[in-house]
């Protein structure tokens, strides 16, 4: 098997793994846990995010078990929406009802993996594909959905639409998660007011 490093040294992201060396990706311990923490950072901002899940965390287990006996009251007073309360209290009934753990998509491809977990209600294409990244590990994925990734190619590549994004991100293939990682990494550096969303 190649190493992701070595080859993505010979693409246009080489020099990014020259100045922040080798990124690692792995799977989550808690699947679970993960997919909360996405639901948490939709379309808010991320200083926004990083205190509600402080406060998620801090008051709550984060279990499927724990988010189902939680009353919508409480979850409200850590600033969860109603209908982010809605999405978590959704995939935590698929996970208990599924008996989901990472190694549940062993033998599952991105694609088939991507259409099992948009059929829960509050999970699209950008939480699935955060998912495959942060939760499973996946070391393919692209989210060209996702805001800071298309900031920091049009940032550092001068990419202005997704399609040239897509077409760049084919030469990293097969680790375009990797060098999503390099782009996120980059956009912090430039924009010091943004989490690195890496050490998630």
């Amino acid at each position: 098997m190649s190493d992701p490093y070595e080859t993505l040294r010979e693409t246009d992201i080489g020099p990014l793994i020259e100045e922040y060396g080798e990124i690692e990706l792995s799977v989550a311990d808690d699947l679970f846990e993960r997919m909360v923490i996405s639901v948490v950072n939709q379309l808010i901002s991320t200083e926004a995010a990083r205190t509600i899940r402080g406060q998620l965390f801090d008051e709550f287990a984060i279990t499927p078990d724990a988010m189902l006996a939680a009353d919508d009251v409480s979850l409200r007073s850590v600033g969860l929406s109603p209908q982010k309360i809605e999405y978590i209290k959704s995939i935590a009934r698929w996970s208990k009802t599924e008996n989901i753990t990472a190694d549940s998509f062993s033998e599952m491809d991105d694609e088939a993996v991507i259409e099992e977990l948009t059929t829960i209600r509050g999970v699209g294409e950008w939480t699935a594909k955060m998912t495959l990244m942060f939760g499973l590990g996946r070391e393919d994925v692209f989210p060209v959905e996702d805001l800071a990734v298309r900031r920091g190619m049009e940032q550092y590549f001068g990419d202005e639409t997704r399609a040239e994004m897509r077409s760049r991100a084919a030469q990293w293939t097969p680790y375009r998660s990797y060098a999503t990682l390099y782009i996120w990494n980059q956009y912090v550096r430039e924009n010091s007011s943004v989490e690195d969303i890496v050490v998630e």
